[in-house]
């Protein structure tokens, strides 16, 4: 009797989930109050809308309820807020990478600002898992005379659990178009040897992380020596410019909470509104 030559069955891989989330959101001034417009939520994103104090912006809390991001998740926002509103975007907690198989994890963030309108774009921290894959960017579309504050922070790794980001993927990206015409464009690139690259005196000097202030307006020039005097008083090295009618402002820091002490004094000085934070930023 002739043996079998058949090969052994192949056994089925398992199919790992990944997350598809979407959010679309759009604010308008409606009668003296700033008012939500439209609302769409994909899971795992979701967007929660606290009562605002009288004459305060609207205040829209973004939530990721899967509780962070894998390689292969994707996160698709946009943000519309109409001529004369005024809205704060924030979120619920810090949003956590993951140790990635191989695959990137992808946000695409698209935010347009009316005009006379002011849009505050202040999520907290992104924290980077060693091993972690991040392909992210952010688009924002101005009116001529709309104004924004904005600041995204990378934290390479939870410190209190000696964690570091040493190897993995980051492409973090930023657009900024006044009218139709693009002003700023940036992109940090983090791959291969990570923890040589961020060891060099000229990169980050293995700062814990880092975060990206921007203010736009029409009067944005006229606040670059308080942002300085800001810059100088902020428990981490960083410093502000002016790029294209831009107030620009970037800081490295050894503690991830002085990342976030350091974007505190520009709201009062900009838009009148309180020094502090929203609720969910405070310390």
């Amino acid at each position: 009797m002739q043996a079998s030559c058949s090969p052994p069955p192949i056994e089925p891989q398992p199919v790992l989930q990944r997350a598809n989330g979407a959010l679309r959101l759009q604010i308008q001034a409606k009668g003296g109050r700033n008012a939500l417009h439209t609302l769409y939520q994909q899971a795992p994103c979701r967007a929660l809308m606290p009562d605002a104090e009288p004459g305060a912006p609207l205040e829209a809390v973004l939530v990721n309820s899967s509780g962070g991001l894998v390689g292969g998740d994707r996160l698709d926002i946009e943000v519309a807020v109409g001529p004369g509103a005024w809205a704060t975007l924030t979120s619920q907690a810090a949003e956590k990478l993951y140790r990635s198989t191989g695959e990137e994890a992808r946000v695409e963030t698209r935010l347009s600002v009316g005009a006379g309108a002011w849009a505050e774009w202040l999520p907290q921290e992104t924290i980077l898992f060693d091993g972690a894959r991040l392909r992210r960017r952010l688009t924002i579309d101005l009116a001529a005379d709309a104004r924004l504050l904005a600041a995204e922070m990378v934290v390479f790794g939870r410190a209190a659990r000696g964690e570091s980001f040493t190897h993995g993927f980051l492409h973090d990206s930023w657009a900024i178009r006044r009218d139709t015409r693009l002003a700023w464009a940036d992109a940090i690139r983090l791959d291969g040897d990570i923890a040589m690259q961020r060891s060099r005196a000229f990169g980050f000097g293995n700062a814990a992380g880092y975060a990206t202030l921007v203010h736009a307006g029409p009067a944005a020039a006229s606040f670059l020596p308080v942002a300085r005097e800001i810059a100088a008083a902020a428990p981490a090295e960083g410093g502000a410019t002016l790029v294209a009618g831009l107030l620009l402002l970037r800081f490295i820091a050894d503690d991830a909470m002085r990342l976030r002490e350091a974007a505190g004094g520009l709201r009062a000085a900009i838009a009148g509104l309180p020094a502090r934070l929203p609720r969910v930023w405070q310390i």
